[in-house]
């Protein structure tokens, strides 16, 4: 049973992996209050899409694993710093590190890249202090991060910008205690900026595109997820302010069959994420006999596909591999 209601004037804020941006767009298109401070105003449609406007509430982009989204906060809140600042492509342009790909034109130098993430951060403080919903989509626990003050990045150095150096830089993959710590550090600290503020808890079910552990992928997707929903539970158990919704078990539970993903068998198709949400906003809303009911099973009905337009950090490695 859901602990809490949404209503349409909650403001919702979205974050994590690449499956919150179906979230976030169905909200919105369902007419909640989808919380979006960082949103683009006065720029063509076309610019708000190559700059990732309004695919999570700020422009953080893929905030894949727990401690990506609690270093956020404390660099937002708190003011913690990060020794890397800006990494150089191979054009000659440079990109912030904690979201590569939110910007495709590059930046002209470091200040640059400094001053946007200062303007940036100043939005995201707003997700964090005034939403009344927060939903994150838990998505990975593998990462690379800095030896010099442990920063994780989306994407390993040299993928997307900079280049990897293994003085500098390692790979790290989380374990259920990491993660449940850093969870529960995350939701202490939100409580104490947002004490009314209500957590709803999901896990990406999109697998791994690659793992960097010596095993196969399919491996590595099952402790990531296992890892993930464990720690999800954990902080459900310990709050009532937070709650899970199920969408990793809608999507890959075997009553299903698979039916609900694409031909790759990795992207959520528009079948899947309709019956998501749809259970959805009849768990957490009182419309679920209304009008938003009734839209969801239209768009399941059409299965209309949109997953190209989902903004997916990790298929980077995918193309740098190919390329």
């Amino acid at each position: 049973h859901p602990k809490f209601t949404l209503t349409r004037t909650d403001r919702i804020a979205t974050a994590g992996s690449c499956f919150a941006q179906h979230i976030s767009r169905r909200l919105g298109a369902l007419g909640f209050n989808y919380f979006v401070p960082e949103g683009g105003e006065g720029l063509t449609p076309e610019d708000r899409q190559r700059g990732q406007y309004g695919v999570f509430s700020a422009r953080y982009g893929n905030l894949y694993t727990v401690h990506q989204l609690n270093q956020l906060f404390r660099e937002a809140m708190h003011g913690e710093g990060r020794h890397e600042t800006a990494w150089q492509r191979e054009d000659g342009r440079f990109v912030d590190p904690y979201r590569p790909t939110v910007a495709p034109e590059g930046y002209a130098s470091p200040g640059d890249v400094a001053e946007a993430r200062a303007e940036h951060l100043g939005h995201v403080r707003r997700v964090f202090a005034e939403a009344d919903i927060f939903v994150f989509t838990l998505g990975l626990t593998e990462a690379w991060r800095s030896r010099e003050d442990g920063a994780v990045f989306p994407l390993a150095p040299g993928v997307a910008g900079g280049g990897f150096d293994e003085a500098r830089h390692t790979f790290h993959n989380f374990t259920i205690d990491e993660t449940r710590a850093e969870l529960a550090s995350f939701l202490d600290g939100l409580r104490e900026v947002n004490p009314e503020v209500r957590v709803l808890l999901t896990v990406s079910p999109v697998p791994l595109i690659a793992t960097f552990e010596d095993r196969h992928v399919l491996v590595s997707t099952t402790y990531s997820k296992s890892v993930l929903r464990v720690a999800a539970q954990a902080a459900c158990d310990a709050s009532d302010m937070v709650d899970y919704f199920p969408s990793y078990e809608i999507i890959t539970g075997s009553p299903t069959g698979g039916m609900y993903f694409e031909e790759d068998s990795r992207e959520v198709n528009s079948i899947g994420v309709a019956h998501a949400m749809r259970s959805f906003v009849s768990a957490y809303t009182d419309e679920g006999d209304g009008r938003a009911d009734m839209a969801l099973r239209r768009e399941e009905s059409e299965a209309y596909g949109e997953a190209a337009s989902i903004v997916c950090d990790e298929e980077e490695v995918d193309r740098s591999v190919s390329s």
